[in-house]
């Protein structure tokens, strides 16, 4: 076993945490004491990972329930489809700033809602990797190679272009590949892509097999950064502040109980995930806030706009719904 960062990885950790990935969907309704009349329903579609944990502690740990929401949560595959759902089948959905700002320049009525995640130098989540004899030393070596992306219109690839252009690499001479996070690794190894945009736990498990991080592309953002956070219709955000403000309060007492029984928390991620519990103890969580801004997110339309990949004015005040 190697310890990165503070952080011990066990061989063949990549490969059990692959299996998170492939579950089948399933979905979870909260059981309360309290009667449907008093309680407002709320369904929500997250990605089975752990940045949404603190949502699933509240579901097991009745706290959604003390706050007045009897919540329903279905995990999804594909953040991309998600902001078409909220307001047909979903309040909540899980999202990140360039599927809002794509969704919103596309003439749909969505807003954010709440926060989740941030990135923050203390805690990064994401790493550009690549092979320690690649011969790719620095950013400036990426010119002309291939990058393998979990998505190539995703938020982690906007920023690894526009880390890229910080740094003096024109983004349109690198080939980017979508690769899934958990066959990154072999796809690196066999030499197939000379450079990976790994997330936690993965990048961990990289770094641990010998590999070399270049840096976080989110950070070249800002130094905190926001990552990925909940989306509404924007209709119903409109009409539903009270409900929204008891969603992040909720999730804002379930970070406390998370940080007081750590052992619950990790219990339950191992419920949700099923992913294995020596492999539960090592994965790392991200830099939780449930308040959310304009100005996080007016960060991103600039960085859009300045890749070109964003040519619609947006009005940053107005996509973003949050508690009174």
């Amino acid at each position: 076993m190697r310890a990165v960062g503070g952080r011990a990885y066990s061989a063949g950790f990549a490969a059990a945490l692959a299996m998170g990935f492939l579950l089948t969907g399933h979905t979870l309704a909260q059981e309360t004491p309290q009667t449907a009349k008093q309680m407002t329903p709320v369904r929500a579609a997250y990605v089975p990972v752990a940045t949404w944990l603190p949502a699933w502690v509240a579901l097991d740990k009745g706290i959604f329930a003390k706050h007045g929401l009897a919540v329903t949560l279905t995990p999804i595959q594909n953040l991309s489809l998600l902001p078409g759902t909220v307001g047909r089948q979903f309040e909540f959905a899980a999202s990140t700033p360039t599927d809002l700002l794509k969704a919103v320049a596309g003439g749909l009525d969505v807003v954010a809602s709440a926060g989740e995640a941030i990135e923050v130098k203390s805690n990064p989540t994401t790493q550009v990797i690549v092979r320690k004899e690649g011969g790719i030393k620095g950013v400036g070596d990426l010119k002309g190679k291939a990058i393998a992306t979990p998505t190539l219109g995703g938020v982690i690839h906007v920023a690894t272009l526009h880390w890229l252009k910080k740094n003096g690499v024109d983004p349109a001479s690198i080939r980017a590949i979508e690769v899934p996070f958990p066959n990154m690794g072999d796809q690196l190894k066999a030499g197939n892509v000379d450079a990976v945009e790994a997330l936690e736990p993965f990048a961990g498990a990289l770094i641990a097999g010998g590999n070399v991080s270049l840096g976080d592309p989110l950070l070249a953002a800002g130094d905190e950064v926001l990552f990925p956070f909940w989306i509404s219709d924007g209709k119903w955000a409109r009409a539903n502040r009270p409900v929204i403000k008891a969603w992040i309060d909720a999730l804002t007492e379930t970070e406390h109980d998370m940080a007081a029984n750590p052992g619950d928390a990790r219990a339950i991620l191992a419920k949700y995930s099923r992913l294995p519990a020596d492999v539960v103890q090592k994965v790392p969580l991200p830099t939780y806030r449930f308040t959310i801004k304009p100005e996080e997110l007016a960060v991103w339309i600039g960085v859009l706009k300045d890749l070109g990949q964003l040519t619609a004015t947006i009005d940053q005040a107005k996509i973003v719904v949050t508690a009174p």
